[in-house]
């Protein structure tokens, strides 16, 4: 009896796995992945479609905080701090909330987006961003609610709303010409120190060339105002692969000094068993 028990239930959970129903969400996710200038903007919502009914001042009421979607939160995010109306949007993710008037919608990126619709205890304090844009009646009717990114420029793009007969847009600044330069005058000035001391680590490690380990550390060290540490410990571990001794416990020495001032017992350690043992 008992393995005959046993058998039914195997056989009614593989029933109930196997006759899991799989219907179609009434308001569908999506996502938006668009490159403004050099910032990466996302966009996570459910789409309700009108149904034949009255959207704005009725099922979604005038003045009244809406989740811009349906279900979970409307999420919005930017790689890089954006400008709105002349306000910084720090980089991050935000739920995005509206409040739809006739005439004008209130836009407004909110910092918890863990939220189901609009958050039971709103607060001010979450309010990363509030605006105010026109409203623009369409003069064609949008069955399903769309949220785009268009008018797409190096340096700016527009957040877009549309459902039943109404339009909202929201223009937003990305800071690519600022990154552009960053990027052209950090190339141009060439290899940083801690390219140079990556590349002299690489060349070490790998038994490769030891002479072109010397010359990217030593550039590494020209171009470091702090002379850190474990700069001048990989130094005098390549001088003392060159077979320099004398130089690898002077540089040594230094590394020793630079690791103590920082507190790093590990280094301070190496450093003196290496000092021993170059010493002898």
């Amino acid at each position: 009896m008992k393995k005959i028990l046993i058998a039914l239930a195997v056989i009614i959970t593989q029933f109930t796995i196997e006759a899991q129903v799989k219907t179609p969400q009434p308001s569908p996710k999506s996502e938006i992945k668009q490159v403004v200038g050099l910032t990466d903007v996302e966009i996570e919502y459910s789409r309700p479609s009108a149904r034949g009914r009255a959207v704005f001042g009725n099922l979604v009421p005038f003045g009244k905080l809406w989740r811009t979607g349906a279900n979970e939160n409307t999420t919005i995010s930017f790689s890089d701090d954006v400008v709105i109306d002349g306000k910084t949007l720090a980089k991050g993710k935000y739920a995005l909330y509206t409040i739809p008037n006739a005439q004008s919608w209130d836009i407004i990126f909110y910092k918890s987006t863990d939220n189901w619709g609009v958050p039971q205890d709103y607060s001010e304090a979450n309010v990363a961003l509030k605006t105010t844009v026109k409203e623009t009646t369409l003069p064609t009717a949008v069955e399903t609610l769309t949220i785009g990114i268009n008018g797409i420029d190096t340096n700016y793009a527009f957040l877009e709303i549309y459902w039943e007969s109404s339009y909202a847009k929201l223009k937003f600044e990305v800071p690519t010409e600022k990154m552009a330069i960053a990027s052209i005058e950090k190339t141009l000035a060439g290899p940083s120190a801690s390219d140079y001391f990556s590349s002299a680590q690489f060349f070490y490690q790998t038994n490769a060339d030891i002479n072109k380990a010397r010359t990217y550390i030593d550039k590494s060290l020209e171009l470091s105002k702090e002379k850190p540490f474990y700069y001048l410990r990989l130094k005098s571990l390549i001088q003392a692969k060159q077979g320099d001794k004398k130089g690898a416990v002077e540089t040594a020495k230094l590394s020793l000094k630079a690791s103590e001032t920082a507190g790093n017992q590990d280094y301070v350690k190496m450093n003196k068993d290496s000092i021993l043992e170059w010493s002898r």
